[in-house]
């Protein structure tokens, strides 16, 4: 039975991704900021977890989580790295320089930090598979998508060199790149729910459930198969192409 650590997993898609793999009773670790959330979610899931609240972007509560994970989830075969959030979506002059810092804090740091901590028992099995969640954004421009697609091209440009870094193990690295999801992700990126809802009107976007399958999808490859990357978007949207300012 393997052992996934999904990160994010109290919202969006790594809850979903949780719920997923319960049900083929993959043993889960769940990390979260919101405990009252994932103690939720532990009750609904029927298979062996592990929860523990932690803030992804704080590097004392990720090392004190790893140094205390019970003995029987100590060897992780997945990392998920769903952790992730937008502030805003104002232009970078007139965006708040506190909303970038928690954007680069929660989906830099956190991926960064959880992927070293989880290569210390991969390397020692020569075994494993970490999974960043990126997006669109990473490759695509658009306005007010400033610093958020900074990260997630970071992070997309991070997943690659650690598939190079690790050449010669049998450690396998996949970045999934979402295009538009409803999810909680753009009720606290707008801080509205009505305006988030307005966003979605009208077309039909990926859901969470659609990142989970993927995420399954990946881990159930054979061993000497290794997902690079995938880029997936709903039926009713695609690349936006150039933009002219036309006078």
């Amino acid at each position: 039975m393997k052992t996934v650590l999904i990160t994010g997993a109290s919202s969006g898609f790594g809850k979903a991704t949780a719920q997923l793999l319960a049900k083929y009773e993959y043993k889960l670790i769940l990390v979260a900021r919101r405990e009252e959330a994932l103690k939720q979610l532990q009750k609904e899931l029927q298979t062996k977890s592990y929860a523990a609240n932690v803030d992804v972007s704080d590097k004392k509560q990720v090392t004190s989580f790893f140094n205390n994970l019970p003995p029987e989830f100590q060897s992780i075969d997945v990392l998920v790295n769903c952790a992730g959030l937008a502030k805003g979506v104002n232009t970078v002059q007139t965006s708040n320089i506190d909303d970038w810092e928690i954007m680069i804090d929660t989906n830099i740091r956190g991926t960064l930090y959880f992927t070293r901590f989880v290569l210390d028992t991969m390397v020692k099995r020569n075994s494993g598979l970490i999974i960043t969640l990126g997006s669109v954004a990473a490759t695509t421009p658009y306005k007010g998508g400033n610093v958020y697609g900074g990260t997630k091209a970071f992070i997309k440009q991070f997943a690659k060199n650690l598939r190079t870094d690790l050449l010669g193990t049998n450690i396998k690295v996949t970045n999934i790149d979402p295009g538009a999801a409803e999810t909680e992700f753009s009720i606290v990126r707008l801080g509205d729910k009505k305006e988030a809802d307005e966003y979605y009107k009208g077309f039909r976007p990926l859901v969470a459930e659609d990142i989970a399958r993927t995420i399954g999808w990946v881990i159930e490859q054979p061993e000497h198969v290794n997902i690079e990357n995938i880029e997936l978007m709903s039926v009713d949207q695609t690349q936006a192409g150039f933009v002219f300012n036309k006078k």
